[in-house]
């Protein structure tokens, strides 16, 4: 007989269950409510809160809106966005993370420092994501964004360097860029003196998972994990469950599911990104009780 686990560590982060929280609050006094881009990276919870009410809009929209009431996601957003809804008279229902927040507040001051001593802020993220967009506007788009290796070009590295890490990345991965950018600074300054601060700002909630995954994956047959295709903390924990065990396999919903995958299974688990809501998981380990 198969049997399916759901594991107990997956699903929504903190700040995505604060930002959910906190829209369920604002539609219950049935106003409309706009959330300046989805407000998680799964399509699935974003539909059920539409039919809530939850209205997403996009940054040209936002010019367009008066009078009304804007959610910023656990994302967060650059000062800029903030003063556009206030000059159109516009109620911020501020849903941003606490951590993201936090690193928010450190850009913005290690900024102002470095930048005395001729130095530059890198930022160890995907380029033109919400939350990369919202920290490069702490240094007013003056910092470097360092999605690959490719990137360091970027920097000169004969001048002070502080980095830091969008909240989602893997450990591993700064570490790498971290010492990478500490190499180069030691060829391009030929004295041994180099100024670098390697701030590893990855959300000690999300880096705990891919350990714990990695764990779970191993004492399964299959693994099915949950998470939106957007999802960049779905993509590095995917690809965590995928090194371990082959047979792992990615969906969006119940209707992703393949009844082949389960032939000889005698053991699923069911695992998520930190913007997979847990009903969402529970849904899916239900349908694959049944094709068994």
């Amino acid at each position: 007989m198969m049997t399916v686990e759901i594991d107990d560590k997956s699903g929504f982060c903190y700040g995505v269950v604060r930002a959910i929280r906190k829209a369920e609050n604002e539609l219950n006094s049935h106003e409309k409510l706009y959330s300046l881009g989805e407000i998680v990276h799964n399509s699935i919870e974003v539909k059920r809160l539409e039919k809530l009410g939850l209205c997403s809009i996009n940054h040209e929209t936002l010019h367009k809106i008066k009078n009304k009431k804007i959610l910023i996601r656990a994302h967060g957003e650059p000062p800029s966005i903030y003063n556009i809804a206030k000059q159109n008279q516009n109620v911020i229902i501020d849903c941003t993370c606490p951590v993201v927040l936090k690193l928010q507040e450190q850009i913005k001051n290690n900024y102002e420092k470095i930048r005395q001593i001729n130095g530059q802020t890198v930022i160890f993220g995907k380029k033109n994501h919400a939350e990369v967009n919202g920290l490069l506007g702490q240094t007013k788009g003056n910092a470097i964004v360092a999605e690959t290796e490719k990137d360091l070009k970027l920097i000169d590295f004969s001048r002070p360097v502080s980095l830091f890490a969008q909240t989602t990345k893997s450990i591993e991965e700064f570490n790498k860029i971290s010492e990478i950018i500490k190499q180069k600074m030691i060829e391009a300054n030929k004295n041994g003196n180099i100024f670098f601060e390697p701030h590893n700002t990855v959300c000690g909630q999300v880096s705990s998972r891919k350990p714990h995954l990695e764990e779970f994956s191993k004492k399964h047959d299959i693994v099915i994990f949950v998470s939106g295709k957007q999802s960049s903390n779905g993509q590095i924990l995917y690809s965590a469950c995928k090194n371990v065990n082959d047979e792992t396999y990615m969906v969006e919903d119940e209707n992703d599911l393949n009844s082949s995958w389960f032939a000889n299974a005698k053991s699923v688990g069911v695992c998520g990104a930190t913007s997979t809501p847990k009903w969402l998981m529970e849904k899916i380990a239900e349908k694959i009780l049944k094709l068994n």
